[in-house]
């Protein structure tokens, strides 16, 4: 099965696969799932693939052990960011970018974090890139760790075994095993959907501050004498 390669030929998921078997998948979900390198991995599209190949034999292995193998590394992934995170604390919102370090990565995961609290962990599974550094945010957080497991070993379930089985499912369908290239797509287009959705909702809510931040601040009059807004500012504390 030949597949379109949806960036650099070595992150194509059938390249990947093909070339690293099992081992290589599982080791990749454990590095996106916790590891500051591990970000632009393609772990959602690499997981279909994985199912799919799996139900057409190409991939020598039960279904039920590669969900389960999937599901342990991305729950390992997981517990290893969280720890970094516990370890490096504060620091880690000092860190000058880099080219494969970004700050505005971990302060989307952090804003993520504080607004979905822990089911963030299993919110956060399904969205690329804020995947990898969530967990590593809640060890920052110092969340508790009891919950963090219940919530971890959740998502790891939901997001390893589910892609995974849904790409096995949909392969027995000859659309989508003759249009793999297409579904491949689709998956990485959804993959960014809840990226995109945040992306306007922060600039539309920038927008309306920058509005009404500059129906309030007119600056002194020519006079000296404060603004009415100024004024009504003032008589109110």
């Amino acid at each position: 099965m030949n597949t379109l390669a949806l960036g650099p030929s070595w992150l194509d998921p059938d390249y990947l696969i093909n070339t690293f078997g099992l081992p290589g998948v599982l080791l990749i979900v454990f590095a996106e799932s916790g590891l500051l390198i591990g970000f632009f991995l393609p772990g959602d599209s690499l997981l279909f693939t994985t199912g799919l190949l799996v139900t057409t034999n190409q991939l020598k292995s039960p279904l039920w052990l590669v969900c389960v193998l999937v599901a342990l590394a991305a729950i390992i992934g997981d517990q290893v960011g969280y720890l970094f995170g516990r370890k490096v604390g504060p620091s880690l919102f000092k860190r000058p970018d880099s080219r494969l370090f970004k700050q505005e990565n971990v302060e989307k995961a952090h804003e993520f974090f504080e607004k979905y609290g822990p089911k963030s962990l299993i919110l956060a599974r399904f969205v690329p890139v804020v995947r990898t550094f969530t967990p590593i945010i809640a060890g920052v957080s110092r969340m508790n760790y009891r919950s963090f497991i219940t919530f971890n070993i959740i998502g790891g379930v939901l997001w390893g075994a589910g892609v995974t089985l849904l790409g096995a499912a949909l392969g027995k369908i000859d659309f989508v095993h003759e249009n793999i290239e297409a579904m491949l797509i689709l998956i990485v287009l959804i993959s960014v959907v809840p990226i995109a959705i945040e992306f306007l909702r922060a600039r539309s809510k920038s927008k309306k501050e920058a509005a009404a931040g500059g129906g309030e601040s007119h600056g002194p009059s020519t006079d000296g004498s404060p603004v009415s807004g100024q004024r009504g500012r003032h008589a109110k504390r």
